[in-house]
């Protein structure tokens, strides 16, 4: 069967906040200078993406000439007053442990829920035009594995390795608009070049 609508999601490359494993959210760290990646399939002429400087940088990157078109629905969830700290550091928090049982409508602190952070992922997606290649986060990449994968799984059953890159195929734009499953999703190698 023909594939006529698809998109690429890629998970920015590391940050010290994520090496640490911290709650980096709206925090806008910087990417670890660790290595320089190259990108498998053609140029794109235009990359859309969060606006936070993580997935900037990875864009520049991965497609040097691409313009990037940052949009702030592409971000990873506020994670409010967590941002910035471990599971030991909040570990005896009540709220902290009240938004780990039910992180669909519970929120951080100052933060914002999986559902809120969904709605924004989704409008987003389905304003892509077909063969858009997407430089987001972790969160918003679990999101669309969990809401348009063929298998059903849920959230947190996903690996999505930093830099790594998954492409979405529906049979039609209106399949993805109306909320319904792939076609096929499958990972696009992305290798690493070599060490900075």
């Amino acid at each position: 069967m023909a594939r006529n609508h698809h998109l690429y999601l890629i998970r920015h490359l590391p940050t010290i906040g994520n090496r640490e494993q911290k709650y980096i959210g709206w925090t806008d760290e910087p990417i670890e200078k660790a290595s320089v990646v190259s990108w498998n399939l053609s140029m794109p002429e235009i990359v859309h993406g969060s606006d936070l400087l993580r997935a900037q940088e990875t864009a520049t990157l991965l497609f040097p000439n691409a313009i990037y078109h940052s949009d702030a629905r592409f971000r990873e969830c506020n994670f409010g007053d967590f941002e910035g700290k471990t599971y030991a550091d909040l570990e005896m928090d009540k709220d902290y442990r009240n938004w780990l049982d039910d992180m669909e409508t519970c929120a951080p602190r100052g933060g914002e829920s999986m559902s809120a952070v969904e709605r924004r992922v989704l409008e987003a997606l389905a304003e892509m035009p077909n063969g858009a290649v997407i430089l987001t986060h972790g969160g918003p990449i679990r999101i669309a594995m969990t809401k348009f994968s063929p298998d059903s799984r849920d959230f947190w059953s996903w690996d999505i390795p930093h830099g790594s890159a998954w492409k979405f195929e529906w049979e039609t734009y209106d399949d993805l608009k109306e909320g319904g499953r792939c076609e096929s999703l499958s990972e696009v190698p992305i290798t690493a070049k070599r060490h900075l």
